[in-house]
């Protein structure tokens, strides 16, 4: 069962958390290999998608919003786009679109050769509010995937850190890891103290105590960091924290798991086709239709397909007031 595990260490401003998806992400992958266009992911891209939706999970955790949070790769290698989509009630999905030009991936392919082989590949981190106001816009970062010498970056994590210092000025440490049954990631990060109170009085003394704060946060990520991907992909989480930081007094919530927890889900609908199609125009529907007799809509998500035929395209675009009115038994 996948699960979120949230922690504070005590008497520090640090705080944790950890996530293992194994139905979730086993269930993402499943719909993925049932779609008889596309097919399975290939190993390097299913690991770097495992590796986004798990960081997705564990920044929703820290931010009190109500919305989805997104990640998007943009990407000029053999993957041209990569999406994680978290929601606030921890709902996820994800997927990925590969280019077949240059032929089969390399199964040790990384983040450069996968989505940055120019240096091009860009990742845009949006939070999106469930209930815009008028003219209200989602907040978007975007980043790149180097550093900031230029280097390009091997890891997800890496970048996701840079952007984590960058866009909210705090120490974040985060360990990423995915394959085929299980896909996981540990966060730790700084919290900012708030006011002198929380200081021990004069000049000295809060240099003090800011030093000792950054010691004990540099300890805790040098535990964090030593997580080996084999760890993280076949222990549980309470085993690990016990592992890593069984020196330190924890502070643990409940886990969140079934209902509450990291699962599966699509927001793909019918209506929202129908609202994609008339986006189209009438006339760019009407040649699908002429050719194909129907237009036939994939979610690329979780793979289910939506069917419109000469009626419902007409439908689309009718004035409600001018629909003729449903079939008894079906209103």
């Amino acid at each position: 069962m996948s699960e979120l595990h949230k922690f504070l260490f005590d008497g520090l401003p640090v705080r944790g958390a950890m996530v293992r998806l194994t139905d979730a992400w086993t269930e993402l992958l499943r719909r993925r290999a049932g779609n008889s266009e596309t097919g399975p992911y290939p190993a390097p891209v299913a690991e770097l998608l495992g590796e986004m939706a798990a960081a997705g999970v564990l920044m929703q955790s820290h931010i009190k919003f109500n919305g989805a949070l997104v990640l998007q790769i943009f990407g000029d290698g053999p993957v041209k786009l990569a999406v994680a989509e978290v929601r606030s009630n921890l709902a996820l999905r994800a997927t990925a679109t590969i280019s077949s030009a240059n032929g089969p991936l390399d199964a040790s392919a990384h983040l450069p050769e996968l989505v940055n082989v120019q240096g091009q590949g860009r990742c845009a981190i949006t939070l999106d509010p469930q209930d815009r106001l008028p003219g209200q816009q989602p907040y978007q970062g975007v980043v790149p995937l180097n550093d900031a010498q230029g280097h390009k970056l091997t890891q997800l994590s890496d970048m996701l850190m840079q952007y984590m210092r960058q866009s909210e000025q705090l120490d974040a440490t985060l360990v990423l890891a995915a394959n085929d049954q299980v896909a996981a990631g540990l966060l730790i990060q700084r919290m900012p103290v708030q006011g002198q109170g929380n200081l021990a009085g004069g000049g000295l003394a809060s240099d003090e105590a800011r030093a000792q704060e950054d010691e004990d946060y540099r300890r805790i990520a040098l535990l964090a960091a030593s997580l080996t991907r084999e760890e993280l992909l076949t222990l549980d989480p309470p085993t690990l924290l016990h592992r890593l930081f069984w020196e330190e007094k924890l502070l643990r919530f409940e886990p969140q798991q079934g209902a509450t927890g990291p699962h599966f889900a699509c927001t793909c609908s019918r209506q929202r086709v129908a609202t994609m199609l008339r986006s189209l125009g009438q006339p760019e529907v009407q040649s699908i239709i002429d050719e194909r007799a129907s237009v036939e809509v994939g979610c690329d998500f979780c793979g289910r397909q939506y069917q419109f035929d000469k009626v419902d395209a007409a439908q689309l675009f009718t004035e409600p007031d001018k629909q003729p009115p449903a079939p008894r038994g079906m209103q």
